[in-house]
């Protein structure tokens, strides 16, 4: 059973299924907890469809109800939380791939385009990463005014831009290049360097600065 195979040989020889039947516990009528999980996972592809559901979106599912439901997207919400930034740890940002390591598991699942700012110190640690938009992008949404605050505000040395799509595609729209290209202007008015902006899809991320357009 999955839960004797975690306690003996740890959560990392676990199948995305046998995780899943943990933390539903039990089964249904004609059908064990290994085979719903199975059923759920492939019903809606994957571990990322399955953060994409709400609570009620998964109570639908035969086999899940309310509380069940309630817990499953309660463990995912702990998970995307457990790898989000930790401000007393302070990680270094070097490429594009430790931008998106901080975020990937939080962001690939979000349903509407996030636009947010992650500051850095002259030896780019990341000070923060502030919030600036919901939305489809573009200029009206974010404003340099917005994109600078929480920089100046942290006295940082430099940003890097970081949005995502919920499609699951980062390649960048014509939309993305123009915002990027005002606020690297932005920047250098303020003194405040963009180094890159990093666009975050299902597990696949484009970096702007190395497609050569910052």
């Amino acid at each position: 059973m999955p839960r004797e195979r975690l306690c003996l040989l740890g959560p990392e020889v676990l199948s995305n299924s046998e995780i899943l039947a943990i933390l539903l516990r039990t089964g249904i009528k004609g059908e064990n907890v290994l085979t719903l999980a199975e059923r759920i996972l492939a019903g809606v592809g994957g571990l990322s469809g399955l953060g994409k559901l709400t609570v009620h979106e998964l109570a639908q599912i035969h086999g899940l109800g309310k509380a069940k439901s309630a817990e499953l997207k309660a463990a995912l919400e702990l998970g995307r939380r457990s790898v989000s930034v930790d401000p007393m740890s302070r990680p270094t940002v070097n490429s594009p791939q430790d931008v998106a390591h901080i975020v990937m598991e939080e962001m690939r699942y979000l349903d509407r385009e996030h636009f947010r700012v992650v500051s850095l110190s002259t030896k780019n640690h990341v000070l923060g990463i502030s919030p600036v938009s919901i939305g489809s992008l573009n200029s009206s949404l974010v404003h340099p005014r917005e994109c600078f605050k929480e920089a100046i505000r942290r006295n940082s040395n430099a940003i890097i831009l970081l949005h995502n799509h919920p499609s699951g595609d980062p390649t960048p729209s014509k939309e993305d290049i123009d915002v990027t290209r005002r606020l690297a202007d932005g920047g250098k008015i303020l003194g405040i360097e963009v180094l890159d902006h990093v666009i975050i899809g299902d597990n696949r991320y484009v970096s702007l600065k190395e497609r050569g357009i910052l």
